[in-house]
């Protein structure tokens, strides 16, 4: 029974992305912003919803064992950007692998790809060091929190800033469909669009808040921790949205949607999520937890040295999903 909960609450979650992105893509062609803006804010954050959820709600609202609601709060916090930088990833080129092959190069705008990694390997390290701030000096890791709120604020002000001159280039966001709620008969303006956009965080929260209660169940079924099953099976879950939004996208060669969808993402978890675990949980460096934040860094490092290096190709993106192999593997063996 427990399982089929889980099961339930994925559907509702994956429903509830789905409506959401689709409202996001038209409200970005409305507004007359760019590709980038879309991907990496508009539905990088409301993709991003669920795991934002499950964490926020296990913090504060979650079951009577604050133990435990703490371990589901880190898990899905860290876990989030390791399930993004690793096999979120790698499914994309997996999807194009068929068609574009090996070798075949993968064309996001580098501008915005730059930036989204450059953000997050900055913010994320903050995390890192967070963890090995002894908790009798509080006023230091409530300062590394704060510090982790303004870069996501800056992140925002620059993409935003960035947004005019990319759709002078031609990467103005284009809806790929009609809206749900117009299928129904209803006109496509800013009104239905928010009502969408509304009905999706609902239908988030309602998902998120059954999926908490059922993880605390499975644990002791399965006999792992809380923690554990919180870094694995909450991001699967969670993530799925940013997976077939992104293969989706990079499969009708909207690659700057694709990557900015997850790298987007990558920068919100890595930054806000964070600031509120430093701030509300002990962070504390568990084995899993050091090991997860390593693999972490080390796949967006990797994929910045290719932004560098001069081009991305499906392979590259393959080694991304072996990092999360070897992450299981650490953990589970």
């Amino acid at each position: 029974m427990v399982f089929l909960q889980l099961f339930l609450m994925l559907i509702v979650i994956l429903i509830a992305a789905e409506v959401f992105t689709n409202a996001l893509e038209h409200l970005g062609e409305k507004l007359g912003i760019s590709e980038g803006v879309t991907g990496s804010l508009f539905a990088a954050v409301g993709t991003a919803l669920p795991e934002t959820m499950v964490p926020l709600l296990a913090l504060l609202a979650g079951t009577q064992n604050g133990a435990i609601n703490e371990e589901i709060g880190v898990g899905s916090i860290l876990g989030a950007p390791l399930m993004l930088a690793t096999l979120s990833i790698s499914l994309m080129a997996i999807s194009v692998w068929k068609r574009r092959g090996t070798q075949g190069h993968l064309r996001p705008e580098r501008t915005g790809l730059t930036r989204d990694l450059n953000f997050f390997i900055i913010a994320f390290s903050f995390a890192a060091v967070a963890m090995y701030v002894p908790h009798t000096l509080p006023a230091i890791r409530y300062a590394l929190g704060a510090c982790m709120v303004m870069i996501y604020f800056i992140y925002v002000m620059m993409t935003l800033k960035a947004s005019k001159a990319l759709v002078e280039d031609g990467h103005a966001t284009e809806a790929g469909g009609d809206m749900f709620l117009c299928k129904l008969g209803l006109p496509n303006n800013m009104i239905v669009i928010v009502v969408q956009l509304v009905l999706g965080v609902a239908l988030l929260i309602a998902g998120a808040k059954g999926f908490i209660n059922g993880v605390e169940a499975a644990a002791h079924i399965i006999g792992i921790s809380a923690l554990l099953l919180s870094l694995l099976i909450i991001p699967i879950a969670t993530e799925l949205p940013e997976k077939v939004n992104s293969i989706l996208w990079i499969r009708k060669g909207k690659d700057t949607l694709a990557f900015g969808n997850i790298t987007g993402a990558m920068v919100f978890q890595g930054t806000l999520l964070p600031a509120i675990g430093i701030m509300l949980t002990p962070w504390a460096p568990r084995q899993e937890v050091v090991l997860g934040i390593a693999m972490t860094m080390l796949a967006a490092i990797w994929l910045r040295y290719l932004v560098a290096k001069g081009g991305l190709k499906v392979w590259h993106l393959l080694v991304n999903g072996a990092m999360y192999v070897t992450y299981l593997v650490l953990v589970l063996g």
